[in-house]
């Protein structure tokens, strides 16, 4: 196996959502193998793969190129759908199903963005399947964009990840390839999204439901992960994390919406809201918005699990005013560090997340002109205050 191809496997085999792909194929299709495969003019190599045939090919397995239907994928440009190869007129008196006995086989070209070609999306079984009068061919296909893009976001990450290691010394270069790579990675993580929500709507059965929510969610995640990183890079490369400072009359509106999230999400933990009138106000409302999210995702994951977690927001002696108290308790050596990039709390469990979450808030009360604080007591617990003056809307008191 060439430096290449072991190049090729290993990026697949980091893309999280490939093997639920070929979960979903296999009950998609009925067939009991599926791989994705990469095709060159002289060589087949599996980079994943889905057996239940016992087929005998594993990842980093390779079959002679000329045997296989790819070969021709790949000089044609088109996908392959076989119901019966026995009674194709096409394939009956071919020798690749001949060779690796099966009936039915659907196989659909993998393009990367810049048009070359990379290998296929393939799936076979013995026995026949109704594939052609489906909408097996078109998911198949969507799968096969989404992959490619993501190969091409996987490689982008890791020429990164190598020229940040490589300067490491020099933190404005660094921040500038992580501001790039965010930017790079929306569009394929878009692409995931937009194709999961399609499945969601065609897949009629459950279990294929839970699969495509799953790169849905995983999709989401990931998509909040790089808005983290870019966020940070704006905010450590000195221009502060930019904001849209607008009338902002629904205010109250999204910090209702954002505690009934994270109440569905944590449908266990006790979440209470206090939101006075708030009239008059100027801000950004999806940064202050997204606040309020890390400050109480924060108090969910840090705080005394059997306690409340309780939100007020008011207008006080002309300032807005928005805490976030839980009843956990912060050291008091670990207060002056909490709203630096990467600051965890000291746990002996792994965590999630990329420690942003707070240094974020703090960077968006910052472009509001306001600051948040923190304050945590034995008896008070812990509570984060953000504020900022409040600017009288024009014709308004």
């Amino acid at each position: 196996m060439g430096q290449t191809a072991a190049a090729d496997i290993a990026t697949i085999g980091r893309i999280s959502a490939v093997p639920a792909i070929l979960q979903v194929i296999r009950e998609l299709t009925g067939l009991r193998f599926a791989a994705v495969a990469r095709v060159t003019e002289d060589s087949w190599t599996a980079c994943a793969v889905l057996d239940q045939l016992d087929f005998g090919l594993q990842v980093g397995g390779e079959l002679e190129v000329v045997t296989t239907l790819c070969h021709e994928i790949r000089q044609a440009h088109q996908s392959v759908v076989i119901d019966k190869a026995s009674e194709d007129p096409l394939y009956r008196d071919h020798h690749t199903p001949r060779l690796y006995q099966f009936e039915s086989y659907i196989s659909v070209p993998i393009f990367r963005p810049d048009g070359r070609f990379f290998g296929t999306i393939c799936a076979l079984d013995p026995n026949p399947a109704s594939l052609k009068s489906s909408t097996i061919q078109s998911t198949m296909e969507s799968f096969a964009r989404m992959l490619a893009l993501q190969i091409e976001a996987e490689e982008n990450l890791q020429k990164t990840e190598a020229a940040l290691m490589a300067e490491r010394k020099n933190t404005a270069l660094r921040e500038q390839f992580i501001a790039v790579l965010g930017h790079d990675l929306r569009t394929p993580l878009f692409a995931i999204s937009a194709g999961a929500e399609m499945l969601l709507r065609k897949l009629p059965d459950p279990a294929n439901q839970q699969r495509a929510r799953h790169i849905l969610t995983s999709a989401r995640r990931a998509t909040r992960l790089v808005d983290d990183v870019l966020d940070f890079a704006r905010g450590s490369l000195g221009s502060g994390i930019p904001v849209d400072i607008a009338p902002c009359p629904d205010l109250g509106d999204a910090l209702r919406h954002v505690i009934s999230e994270v109440q569905n999400i944590y449908p266990q933990r006790t979440l209470r809201m206090s939101i006075g009138e708030l009239h008059g106000i100027q801000c950004d409302r999806e940064r202050v918005a997204q606040l309020l999210s890390n400050l109480v995702a924060n108090a969910v994951a840090h705080g005394d699990p059997e306690g409340s977690v309780d939100v007020s927001a008011q207008i006080h002696d002309g300032q807005f005013v928005l805490s976030v108290t839980n009843q956990g308790l912060i050291a008091e050596d670990a207060l002056p560090h909490l709203f630096r990039p990467y600051a965890r709390p000291a746990r002996g469990t792994p965590q999630t997340g990329l420690g942003l979450g707070l240094y974020i808030a703090s960077q968006i009360a910052q472009s509001h002109g306001g600051k948040l604080e923190v304050r945590s007591t034995t008896k008070e617990g812990t509570q984060f205050v953000f504020s900022f003056p409040v600017q009288t809307v024009p014709g308004k008191a």
